[in-house]
């Protein structure tokens, strides 16, 4: 691929995440490289009644901290996490949106996308409804169910008038916001995009209903070792929630500005399976496209991609679905690439898991670690690749291909590598 302008490169220069293992990216971080695991008995509503009783929560957070506390009330839990997790990346990045024109926050661009939005407020306003009548439904319960009111508030928090999008696609949706961040930079639309996720699907409808699809693990006594990507042992996902925010832009613009790139955005891929509206398509062939694509569109070979941040949910046929369509995307390379998932130790946040996966794959280019995937003591013969079990691995990690694959046959692959020392 011919060397592009700086102006045109997306490079990333700031984290921020809020996550079941760590309300802070320094935080996540750290626990993710140790397999420390948040999956705990639920606090946020009374499971005992629910087959499943377990998810992947985040604890000891007070919005309050990162929003007006008028306005937090007034918000859904996603939103929540959208604003410290875009907080956080910001403050990270060093830069200040305050010294900034006008004209140049029209430059300035908010991708956060997410699955759900505020599913509570449908469910909260409808008990406020159906008790005490319409007259006492919140004012606020439709911009705070809004899927895209993450992104908008962190837009209005900052002043920044370029475009703000949100993306729904399921588990797919975080990865897909650095290809709209990609794009927006290289289309010369925007020098700044603060792009990510965010979910906060642990409400009682929710677990019944995954539950009775039969997707969520049911290892309520042992909570911590539920999640087991590609163990031959699994049972399914563990429900989490969560957010994460990173500061994207052009190479010249941080450079000018003196910030030092983590990685950059090489390219992706999206593609469909068009075959069920739950189940991946069993050959893996448009999980493979979206890699092999990816590959094509970032401008790299197979034997380039040093890890592979998987979407590894840990139910039956996903990990093996994905098992197939890496080896036929990575031809021999799929032996030797290191592979982990980090829904092993925060669970699966649907529209967060995205972020969640960059996030690890960015700690790995700048730090050497590529963390594990937890819980993997026996593996499935099926699932017969390099998938770093049980504890991290010191490696130089240059070029990392991150998988997002969602309900619905949406497949999404970014690719991201680290800049020339």
């Amino acid at each position: 691929m011919p060397e592009l302008d700086p102006a045109r490169r997306a490079v990333v220069t700031g984290l921020g995440a809020i996550m079941p293992i760590g309300n802070d990216f320094p935080t996540y971080w750290a626990n993710l490289q140790a397999g420390v695991t948040g999956t705990r008995t639920i606090r946020s509503f009374d499971a005992s009644t629910h087959e499943v009783r377990i998810a992947a929560e985040v604890l000891d957070f007070d919005p309050t901290t990162v929003m007006d506390p008028k306005m937090a009330r007034r918000m859904s839990r996603f939103i929540h996490f959208a604003m410290a997790a875009g907080k956080e990346a910001i403050t990270d990045s060093g830069i200040d949106f305050e010294a900034m024109t006008p004209e140049q926050r029209d430059r300035v661009g908010v991708v956060v996308n997410t699955g759900g939005g505020g599913i509570e407020q449908i469910i909260d306003g409808t008990h406020v409804h159906d008790r005490k009548g319409p007259r006492f439904v919140s004012p606020f319960a439709v911009p705070a169910l809004s899927g895209s009111m993450g992104a908008c508030m962190l837009s209005m928090e900052y002043g920044l008038t370029g475009p703000v999008m949100t993306q729904v696609a399921a588990c797919a949706t975080s990865v897909i916001a650095f290809h709209d961040a990609l794009r927006l930079i290289r289309d010369g639309e925007c020098d700044v995009v603060l792009a990510g996720g965010s979910e906060a699907p642990i409400w009682p409808m929710g677990v019944a209903a995954l539950s009775n699809m039969t997707a969520l693990s049911r290892r309520n006594d042992d909570p911590r070792t539920a999640s087991r990507p590609f163990d031959g042992t699994r049972d399914g996902f563990v429900l989490g929630e969560g957010g994460g925010v990173v500061v994207v832009e052009s190479l010249q613009h941080a450079q000018e500005r003196g910030a030092t790139p983590l990685a950059e955005i090489l390219g992706g891929a999206l593609t469909a399976d068009a075959f069920h509206i739950s189940a991946p398509e069993p050959t893996g062939r448009g999980q493979t496209r979206a890699m092999t694509n990816a590959l094509r569109n970032s401008g790299v070979a197979p034997d380039e991609i040093d890890y592979i941040v998987a979407h590894g949910t840990a139910t039956p046929l996903n990990d093996v679905t994905e098992t197939r369509a890496i080896k036929a995307a990575y031809g021999a390379h799929a032996r030797r690439v290191a592979i982990s998932s980090p829904k092993s130790m925060i669970g699966h946040l649907v529209g967060a898991a995205g972020i969640a996966s960059v996030l690890a794959g960015v700690g790995a280019i700048r730090d050497g670690v590529i963390p594990p995937t937890a819980n993997l003591h026996t593996p499935d013969p099926e699932c017969d690749l390099d998938y770093v079990p049980v504890a991290a691995r010191r490696a130089r990690v240059e070029t990392v291909a991150v998988n997002g694959f969602g309900f619905g046959g949406q497949n999404a692959v970014a690719i991201f590598r680290r800049i020339a020392d």
